[in-house]
Order: structure tokens, then C-alpha cells, then sequence
């Protein structure tokens, strides 16, 4: 059964669980795709502003999917030691495809960002949000980002999570917010009625609707 209706009643029911941010100095950073439309209803919520970060999946050699580290959009990499040791992973590899992962980054961030730079973090409380974690790599990258940008804290803000993921985000982060963290874990989709997958424009088209709210007296900052 369905925990989530969809994404909007993901991010209402995050908002509700993150009132104490209200009137904080904070901004909420969303990982796109689906993510931002979690955090848009954050940040309406909570009157933050909204921005996006965007870490990449580093995949092992002949299975992409598996995730044997990540990488943010300020360099920022995360590596499995453990993993990359048992399937033999040579550091020539890691390194080329740190630059590829950068180098999509850059790529998106052109797309969703478009002319608006990156947002001065420090001193901020910053909330990271996605639709859900399975093995954290690319939260673990965002959150080692946002720390080394000099957020004053970091909340990671999702609906669901296995158990062990979100314990080792708890150790990572100064607050996690997780709805729900099922025993039994597959897919992030299997707990929302509609998981439909989130295309660029709407990404988007999100961004320039939060940014032409007007300006936040609890952040004391419009980014432009």
C-alpha cells in the first residue's frame, strides 16, 4: 500500500514536521528531479527561498547503476572505500568518471539555475531534500557540499528511507526528517500512489515560481 498520494503530499507532510525552521535564516536545496517538487512545497511552507543542488551517482565499471560513490557540483566526491576495494576499482577509473559526473552536472545546472548563480550558504540553515534515499550516495555528497560552503546546519528532509540509510545520514547531518523507513525496502516508487517521473520543465518552471514570491523577511535574502 501507498504511503504517499504523490510528491505534493510528501513535501506538505515534510513541511508540517519542519515548522521549527519558520523565520530561521535557511534555504531549502532540492536534488533534482523529483525532489523539487518536494522541496517547492517545503520552502512555500516554511517562506525559504528554493534552489537546487545537484550530486551525481559515480557507477562502478560494467554496472553504472551501482553506486560506488558520488560527486557534488563543487568537486565534492564521496567514495565507498570498502566497495571500490573488493570490486577492484583503479583510481584512473574514479577520477574519469568524477570529471564525466562533473562535467552533466554542469550541464543541468545550466538548464535549472539558467543565468542565477549559487546561493552564499554561509551561516545558513540549510534543509537538503529528495522523493526518497535508497543507498544515500548522492545525499552523503550533497551534505559533504553544503557543509564545505559553510552552511551554519544541515537538515536532510525526505519521505522514506530504508532503516540503515538514514541512520548513517543521522551520524552526517545535524537533523534528518524521515517519514517513514520501511524494514522492507525495494523501490522509492513502490511507496507513492503516483511516482511519475518529473521532467526538466517542471524543474524549472518550480524554480521561477519560488523565486518570484516576494522577499523573504525570514532569509533576508531573494536569489537572483
Amino acid at each position: 500500500m501507498a504511503f504517499f498520494s504523490d510528491r505534493v503530499d510528501a513535501g506538505k507532510r515534510l513541511a508540517s514536521e519542519l515548522k521549527d525552521f519558520s523565520g530561521k535564516k535557511g534555504i531549502v536545496l532540492a536534488i533534482p528531479r523529483g525532489g523539487v517538487v518536494v522541496g517547492y512545497e517545503i520552502a512555500k511552507s516554511l517562506n525559504l527561498s528554493l534552489d537546487v543542488i545537484i550530486p551525481r551517482k559515480i557507477g562502478a565499471p560494467d554496472n553504472p547503476e551501482l553506486a560506488i560513490g558520488a560527486v557534488a557540483e563543487d568537486g565534492t566526491a564521496i567514495l565507498d572505500e570498502n566497495l571500490t576495494r573488493y570490486l577492484g576499482v583503479n583510481r584512473e577509473y574514479i577520477k574519469e568518471e568524477i570529471e564525466r559526473q562533473k562535467q552533466e552536472i554542469q550541464r543541468r545546472l545550466k538548464l535549472y539555475r539558467q543565468d542565477t548563480s549559487y546561493p552564499n550558504l554561509k551561516g545558513l540553515d540549510v534543509i537538503v531534500v529528495d522523493d526518497g534515499i535508497a543507498t544515500g550516495s548522492t545525499m552523503k555528497a550533497a551534505l559533504a557540499s553544503v557543509k564545505n560552503r559553510g552552511a551554519a546546519s544541515v537538515t536532510v528532509a525526505v519521505p522514506v528511507g530504508p532503516p540503515s540509510t538514514i541512520e548513517e545520514l543521522k551520524k552526517i547531518a545535524d537533523r534528518v526528517v524521515c517519514l517513514y523507513t520501511p524494514e522492507y525496502f525495494q523501490a522509492i516508487g513502490e511507496f507513492f500512489a503516483d511516482f511519475t517521473q518529473v521532467p526538466d520543465e517542471e524543474v524549472v518552471r518550480l524554480l521561477r515560481e519560488s523565486k518570484q514570491k516576494p522577499s523573504r523577511k525570514s532569509t533576508g535574502m531573494v536569489i537572483v
